[in-house]
């Protein structure tokens, strides 16, 4: 696989790099650097390096100890179709300490083939979630 490597490492996630990629992402389009600092900070993050330039990120909002929620994961579209994507999810799972959780969520539009392979289903029983949803939200 090249010379790929997930980095825990924030220092090495060059945060202008994933700005530039979310802001055009149908989920975050727009989004502000500012937001995505806040998330970022307040996020465990993964990135994706190939020969020392970022081409892939993934993030997981988590307590570690009942829930986490898988965020803003994307590979560069040249390097798409390597299973590098899996890693990102794989390094996420493993570094939420997943298999001691009671729920994790994760929302897509294109990619449940992607996370079925990792266990993800359909909400068992979608009449117990509510949510707030602000879709548009960068672009006000």
């Amino acid at each position: 696989m090249d010379d790929i490597r997930i980095t825990l490492d924030k220092n090495e996630i060059d945060l202008n790099i994933v700005h530039q990629f979310l802001k055009t992402a149908y989920w975050s389009k727009d989004i502000p650097k500012s937001v995505l600092e806040k998330a970022f900070n307040n996020s465990l993050c993964v990135g994706l390096i190939r020969n020392n330039q970022i081409i892939g990120f993934g993030r997981a909002i988590t307590d570690y100890a009942t829930f986490a929620y898988l965020a803003d994961i994307y590979v560069e579209t040249q390097f798409r179709g390597k299973g590098y994507a899996k890693l990102i999810v794989k390094a996420l799972l493993d570094q939420c300490d997943s298999k001691e959780l009671r729920r994790i969520l994760l929302a897509t539009a294109d990619a449940h083939g992607l996370y079925r392979k990792f266990g993800f289903a359909d909400l068992a029983k979608p009449e117990n979630f509510l949510e707030i949803t602000q879709p548009n939200i960068y672009q006000r």
